[in-house]
C-alpha cells in the first residue's frame, strides 16, 4: 500500500505554524489537523498557567480538564470510546492520540498535539520544528495577526508556556529537544512560503522512500 505524506509540526508562537500547516496540507493533498491548544484556548489558560509557575503537575491536571471543556471534538471522541464523560486527566491525551494515530495511513499535516512524540515510531512520518528568536517571532506575529505589540508579547509568553506545559505533563518530554525532529527551521528568517516548499519536498521524498 502506497503511503501518503505524513508531517508533524511543532511551532512556537509567531513561528507561522498556523499559516504553514494548512498551506502544506493543501500542497500535499492531505488533511490538516489543528493544534491541541489553539489561540482561543491558550488565551483561557491563565489559571492553569499560574499554577504551572508554582507546580507543573497541578497545571497539567487543570490543563487536562480545561482542554476537555474547550475542545468538544476531542471530548466527543473520548466519550464515544468510553460511553461516559472523561473522568481522569489523561483521557484528553488518549483521545487526541487516537485521533492522530488513526490518520497515519491516510496522511496528514498535524500541527502541535505532540505529534512528533505520538508518531515517533511511524517510519514515514516527517517531524518538523519551527521557531526562531523570541523578538523576531513577536515581530512576525504583528504582521501575520495584525495585533499590537503588547498583545503579541502576552500571547507569546502565555501560548508558549501553555503548550510547553501540555507536552511536558502529558508526554514527559521537552518540546524544544531537537532530537525529536528531522527538520528544524528558523521560520522568522526563512519566508513561510519557502518553509512550505522545503517541508513538502522532504515529506514527499520520505513517503516515496517508504513506498519502495
Amino acid at each position: 500500500m502506497r503511503r501518503p505524506p505524513l508531517v508533524t509540526i511543532s511551532a512556537s508562537y509567531g513561528a507561522g505554524g498556523s499559516r504553514v500547516g494548512p498551506l502544506l496540507a493543501q500542497a500535499l493533498d492531505v488533511d490538516f489537523v489543528e493544534r491541541a491548544i489553539p489561540r482561543h484556548v491558550a488565551a483561557g489558560l491563565e489559571s492553569p498557567l499560574a499554577e504551572a509557575r508554582l507546580q507543573d503537575q497541578h497545571a497539567g491536571r487543570s490543563l487536562g480538564r480545561l482542554l476537555r471543556q474547550l475542545t468538544p471534538e476531542v471530548e466527543s471522541a473520548a466519550s464515544a470510546r468510553t460511553a461516559r464523560p472523561a473522568e481522569d486527566d489523561d483521557e484528553y491525551r488518549r483521545a487526541s492520540d487516537h485521533e492522530i494515530l488513526h490518520r497515519a495511513d491516510d496522511g496528514a499535516v498535524i500541527l502541535g498535539r505532540a505529534g512528533a512524540v505520538v508518531l515517533r515510531d511511524v517510519p514515514h512520518a516527517l517531524h518538523v520544528r519551527m521557531s526562531g528568536p523570541r523578538d523576531l517571532r513577536i515581530e512576525q506575529a504583528l504582521l501575520v495577526e495584525g495585533i499590537d505589540r503588547d498583545t503579541a508579547r502576552w500571547r507569546q509568553a502565555e501560548g508558549d508556556h501553555a503548550r510547553d506545559t501540555y507536552v511536558r505533563h502529558f508526554y514527559g518530554v521537552d518540546p524544544l529537544d531537537e532530537s525529536l525532529y528531522h527538520m528544524v527551521l528558523d521560520s522568522t528568517r526563512l519566508p513561510l512560503a519557502a518553509c512550505v516548499q522545503a517541508i513538502a519536498s522532504a515529506a514527499l521524498e520520505l513517503a516515496a522512500a517508504e513506498n519502495l
